[in-house]
């Protein structure tokens, strides 16, 4: 099975950049919640194992890994809210998420490496876009990782101000309880209105 290895960070070291962070996002998919970028920089000589697409990881696994990165490495978290989802559109909302993100690292880094087939307008720094790059990069899969369980938690903690909608453990993706539970309990101010299922009810109330 493949791994994410250090390659794409070797390369930009050989090539003189000194802090090579990745970037990737969490949550395109939910029709609740915020979207969640985070931007990591390892220490290539604390690099802790097993890092990997967070979606081929546990929840206990993620946990872990994310306790381990916010120790060694240096870790950035941002968010874009439903309210800008719906006022932009979700992946404009996710690169400028990806640009707090960047923006909120301790110390600028040299060089990017950002998950996706497209480098967020705006940046400045120099970037190379990684197709499925959580899977590759070791730094895209940090990032992936500590963004995934800060999002979990921010959804879990608003199931307990929205109980029924069951976001501690669909984290606001489209499932069929998720959906039977709009129709039953109604949309919250969590909801992204600009998404096809929240829309529809919308517009039928119309």
């Amino acid at each position: 099975m493949n791994q994410p290895d250090y390659s794409f960070e070797t390369a930009a070291h050989t090539a003189g950049a000194l802090r090579v962070a990745g970037v990737d996002e969490v949550g395109r998919g939910p029709i609740a919640g915020p979207v969640t970028a985070a931007a990591v920089i390892l220490d290539p000589a604390r690099i802790p194992a097993g890092l990997n697409d967070s979606k081929k990881l546990s929840a206990k696994r993620r946990d872990i890994l994310a306790a381990e990165l916010h120790a060694c490495a240096e870790v950035s978290i941002a968010h874009c809210t439903v309210e800008e989802i719906d006022r932009h559109n979700i992946l404009r909302a996710s690169h400028i998420a990806m640009c707090r993100a960047i923006d909120g690292l301790p110390s600028a880094p040299d060089h990017l490496l950002i998950d996706g087939n497209m480098i967020p307008r705006g940046l400045t720094l120099p970037a190379e876009a990684i197709v499925k790059g959580d899977g590759r990069s070791l730094s895209i899969a940090a990032a992936s990782i500590v963004a995934k369980v800060a999002r979990d938690a921010i959804m879990r903690d608003l199931a307990q101000h929205f109980p029924g909608y069951g976001w501690e453990t669909n984290a606001g993706y489209p499932s069929k309880s998720h959906k039977a539970a709009l129709l039953d309990l109604g949309i919250t101010p969590h909801h992204r209105r600009s998404f096809a299922p929240i829309h529809n009810i919308l517009c039928k109330d119309i």
